[in-house]
């Protein structure tokens, strides 16, 4: 999961893109990067950290430019510890190109061996975004039939991308001297929405992972761009857009829903704050028809994304709600640090009871979702210490059983609670007197109800079924085996290091 922006306005946008970014901040709080264009140079400046820790005055001074692309990132590919791997990425063939990607290839270790084989091109990192550059910038060298670059030329070689590239990806491209270019996979399993704003000098666009930067930047919603659809906008404000995938399937990802995005946000039409409202009303009625018996006394919801949902779930039954939990504001979201010894030290850091909403009472405690079950179970001790009489927990979403290969720092099915356990088995182990998960197709009527037009969706973390249908066994075997060498070495690095900054000024042909 990372966040991306991409602008093409018509003043200076460096405070535009780390505005942007602060927004975007839950989505990844690894590395943080800008770049913007001016007079045929790329200005560029990027880092391991908080955007508020990565970025200063001087670093923002030389950002200067009327558009240019932002990225934050957690990893999912790569190394969390390694700066090198912050985005953008640059290559200087052919015109020029910086490029921000959200999402996960499946077939990066073969597009790495056929870019090294066949185009001849070296990669530097371990990053699978890396991997997505070269091979737009080979596409649009094999599409280039002049020295000057045009629409019909970027359009052909996005669809050599779709062709080639397999997995999540909405990525934002800068290409010299002709504009910003976005796009998004043949599944729609990423996010990507687009929005305008118009001032005296011209129209402006802003192209972002999720519709609240669009908001919050003061720009106008227009439309989300649909799976394998292209965006260019060129230097002189002109905007176009085409279908690139020969086939498309609309496939957003459910975790969106239930955890990632922030809840003003809209994704393919629907609200994200009302479909986890919709999730605590149909948690509601299977607590009410399965576990009758359960003796409640309150709802205390984990924050903050399950806020909606416990809220939801406590007026259908009729139940007190109340907040049971300060949450510390500085300390990092669990779920995406990356070691599993930093999750569970941060826990008590981040989280504190109010004790006087415990002590004596049956309580239910409501969250979004159970992922490897640290939280869940240093919580329901917290609870327990606080005086809760009984702690019962409910998950707004089902049981996470299978790894996420689409972008989603939970690969490996070792790390989670429910891949090898019964319901009642992890019941036992976070410590519960019940729990209680969430239906699966409870959770997609969730989603259909605000946009019925949405069939489809990317639900393997809960059933193991992967839309882009190149996920076998094997490969998943592979992805564990990596990810136990990665967490090693990441950190052995992480004890070496400090890890560093860049700053980078590129000239460009125009």
């Amino acid at each position: 999961m990372c966040g991306i922006l991409g602008v093409m306005a018509t003043t200076q946008v460096g405070q535009l893109l780390y505005d942007g970014l602060q927004v975007l901040q839950h989505r990844g709080q690894d590395a943080a990067g800008i770049a913007t264009a001016e007079a045929g140079r790329f200005h560029m400046h990027k880092g391991s950290g908080y955007v508020r820790d990565v970025f200063r005055t001087r670093n923002m001074r030389d950002l200067i430019g009327r558009w240019g692309i932002a990225h934050c990132r957690y990893p999912t590919a790569g190394s969390a510890y390694s700066s090198a791997e912050a985005q953008p990425f640059y290559v200087n063939s052919p015109f020029g190109l910086m490029l921000a990607h959200n999402g996960n290839l499946t077939n990066a270790e073969q597009l790495k061996r056929d870019m090294f084989l066949q185009d001849l091109r070296h990669m530097n990192t371990n990053s699978d975004s890396e991997v997505l550059l070269n091979v737009l910038a080979h596409e649009l060298q094999v599409a280039s039939t002049k020295y000057q670059v045009d629409a019909e030329m970027i359009f052909k070689a996005v669809a050599g991308v779709h062709r080639r590239v397999k997995g999540a990806y909405a990525v934002v491209a800068m290409i010299a001297g002709y504009g910003l270019l976005a796009f998004r996979d043949p599944y729609g399993i990423r996010p990507l929405v687009v929005g305008r704003n118009e001032t005296p000098e011209g129209m402006e666009y802003l192209v972002a992972s999720e519709s609240v930067a669009i908001d919050t930047l003061g720009f106008k919603f227009m439309r989300d761009v649909a799976p394998g659809e292209a965006v260019l906008i060129d230097m002189q404000g002109n905007f176009v857009s085409r279908q690139c995938a020969e086939h498309t399937m609309h496939a957003p990802c459910m975790f969106e829903y239930v955890y990632l995005a922030r809840p003003d946000s809209l994704i393919d039409g629907v609200s994200v704050y009302e479909t986890r409202v919709k999730m605590g009303e149909f948690l509601a009625d299977k607590l009410r028809h399965t576990m009758p018996h359960l003796e409640i006394d309150v709802v205390i919801p984990i924050p903050d994304s399950s806020r909606p949902a416990a809220m939801e779930l406590a007026v259908r039954l009729g139940l007190p709600y109340r907040e049971g939990f300060v949450k510390n504001r500085y300390i990092g979201r669990t779920f995406i640090m990356p070691g599993q010894a930093s999750r569970t030290k941060s826990v008590r850091q981040k989280l504190n009871a109010i004790v006087q909403e415990f002590r004596g009472k049956r309580v239910l405690l409501v969250d979004d979702s159970i992922v490897r079950g640290t939280t869940s179970h240093e919580i329901i001790t917290m609870a327990r210490e606080a005086g809760a009489k009984k702690v019962y927990f409910a998950s707004a979403s089902p049981p996470v059983r299978f790894a996420n290969v689409y972008g989603i720092d939970m690969p490996t099915r070792n790390e989670l609670i429910a891949a090898f356990r019964s319901d009642d088995e992890i019941c036992r182990e976070i410590g519960a007197d019940a729990l209680i998960y969430q239906d699966l197709d409870a959770l997609k009527q969730a989603v259909r109800t605000l946009n019925p037009s949405l069939t489809q969706f990317d639900t393997s973390c809960f059933d193991g079924h992967y839309v882009t249908g190149d996920i076998s066994a094997e490969y998943l075997s592979g992805i564990e085996q990596a990810r136990g060498k990665s967490n090693k070495s990441s950190h052995d690095e992480a004890d070496g290091s400090e890890g560093g900054q860049l700053d980078l000024n590129l000239v460009t042909s125009e």
